[in-house]
């Protein structure tokens, strides 16, 4: 009998042991994970000075392309997207308007919060520079001065919304293959048609799109890589 009980309590002795390199990895998995940048939740901290001249890679479900933003065409634009890219605004979004032959548009964040917190961050509109043709990427807005974080992607030639205030940031220069892959089957957003309803992405995020719009690309991760 007591050679039973030395036993048992060996074999919980050595299990114990086993687990133990289990937990440490668990701990060490989780201690690397990064944190969420403060500015997602803030704006006001998002607040760099773009280069003159930077690109930016898109890694998507649909393929891999590459947006150069020139300064110059329009300041505030250019800033306004190098802050998203720099504090992964636009990891794991969803082009969720994506029209054939019209333009493919982003810029909801997955989690609600983050999108309602800038919400309501608005720059002021640029002069239209450059016009929003084939590749052309520009900030969406809903009227004067409410460009916030939603931008497009032109497929054609879209210059009727040079007078709308819409002014290209970009250009895709590597790439646009993958663009216009992008899923369009759902076409145009609630009420006008059978695509994303905007106000319910406000809300609930990527687990609505998900679990009403499985077959929308994403934007898994972008970054400055000039």
């Amino acid at each position: 009998m007591t050679s039973f009980r030395h036993l048992a309590a060996t074999l919980t002795c050595f299990a114990i042991i086993a687990c133990l390199p289990l937990m440490a990895t668990a701990q060490e998995e989780t201690a690397e994970q990064p944190k969420p940048n403060p500015a997602l939740l803030d704006p006001s901290l998002a607040n760099e000075k773009a280069p003159d001249l930077y690109r930016v890679k898109m890694e998507t479900t649909s393929g891999d392309f590459v947006i150069e933003v020139h300064r110059e065409w329009a300041p505030r634009g250019a800033d306004r997207f190098y802050n998203l890219v720099k504090i992964g605004y636009f990891n794991d979004v969803a082009f969720f308007r994506v029209l054939s032959g019209f333009m493919a548009q982003a810029g909801f964040n997955g989690d609600p919060a983050v999108s309602m917190a800038w919400l309501n961050s608005r720059i002021k509109d640029d002069p239209v520079t450059k016009s929003n043709t084939q590749g052309m990427v520009s900030f969406a807005n809903g009227g004067p001065n409410t460009r916030s974080a939603q931008f497009f992607i032109n497929y054609g030639d879209n210059s009727y919304l040079d007078d709308m205030s819409f002014s290209p940031f970009g250009k895709v220069v590597e790439g646009f293959e993958s663009v216009k892959a992008l899923y369009s089957g759902y076409g145009e957003c609630e009420p006008n048609g059978k695509g994303p309803a905007q106000s319910k992405l406000y809300r609930r995020g990527n687990p609505y799109l998900e679990a009403e719009f499985p077959e929308l690309d994403y934007i898994k991760k972008a970054t400055v890589v000039e």
